[in-house]
């Protein structure tokens, strides 16, 4: 029990150092951006087909 007690001691320090606080913002803000792109994937490609579809029949 101590040893697990050393160990959530030693996240947290981690945790309310300043680099490590940023390391973790930066972390979850890169699985936010892979699951959205996930989530709105086949969104994302019909709305880029759509569009280079629409310039290249206007002869744009």
């Amino acid at each position: 029990m101590n040893r697990i007690a050393v160990l959530m001691n030693g996240l947290f320090q981690k945790l309310r150092n300043k680099k490590g606080m940023e390391m973790v913002q930066v972390a979850i803000l890169v699985a936010i951006a892979v699951v959205v792109g996930i989530i709105f994937k086949t969104s994302v490609v019909d709305f880029v087909n759509r569009i280079f579809g629409d310039l290249d029949a206007a002869n744009f």
